[in-house]
């Protein structure tokens, strides 16, 4: 059981950044072993610690995040272990990175260039699914349990689960927040915003553009990501 984060907002104030440590410390009840985020400011950066949500907002300012243009675009993770410490999340590549919260494979790492065709450099199966993300990942991995946010360089962001792990939509004056369960935000807002579930196996785009964001199906990819 892990959790996933993102927050899409124009102009962030001091209220918007203090909701979001509270969503990442409410978050943590989900995974204490490892805390991770990426954000957008001019390109994709990641700071991954082994440490819980707490112990890692001590020392890192969520308002070092913002974007030249005056936005926060940033996904984060908490991770619960039940083996090691290594290959924490968020992924990333030269493209996006991603947090994901669910199994891709129960094969061995081994096996999985040979199984899928994908050479990966972490251990984590969760790197599969960020090489296939402009693949059809809901239905490419269809028996995989999957709750998942992309951060791109396009100032854009994708969230998408596919029914075998939760994850939620919270709409603000200014933006938007995810969150692995409706309680998490209800407990981090004190019940001030309510969270609305993602529909199932549709992926859902949130833009800098106009701040809104829309559904496409899974059989649909029109997006131009490079």
């Amino acid at each position: 059981m892990c959790a996933v984060i993102g927050a899409l907002l124009r102009d962030p104030t001091e209220s918007d950044f203090a909701l979001l440590e509270r969503v990442f410390l409410e978050s943590s009840i989900r995974g204490l072993h490892a805390t991770g985020i990426s954000w957008l400011k001019r390109e994709i950066n990641t700071v991954i610690a082994a440490k819980p949500a707490a112990n890692f907002l001590e020392s890192f300012d969520l308002n070092n995040c913002i974007n030249s243009d005056g936005n926060l675009y940033l996904i984060g993770h908490c991770r619960y272990s039940t083996s090691d410490l290594e290959y924490n999340q968020p992924l990333y590549n030269k493209r996006a990175s991603i947090v994901h919260n669910g199994v891709i494979s129960q094969e061995l790492y081994e096996n999985w260039e040979s199984l899928y065709n994908i050479k990966t450099t972490t251990k984590n199966d969760s790197e599969l699914l960020l090489h296939t993300i402009e693949n059809e990942p809901l239905q490419l991995w269809e028996n995989a349990s999957i709750a998942a946010i992309e951060l791109h360089h396009e100032r854009m962001m994708i969230a998408y689960r596919n029914g075998k792990r939760p994850i939620y939509l919270t709409k603000l004056k200014n933006g938007y927040i995810i969150t692995s369960t409706k309680d998490i935000m209800t407990r981090a807002s004190n019940g001030k915003y309510e969270a609305k579930m993602l529909d199932m196996n549709q992926r859902v785009v949130l833009t800098a553009e106009d701040f809104s964001y829309r559904y496409i199906p899974t059989n649909h990819y029109d997006l131009q990501i490079h």
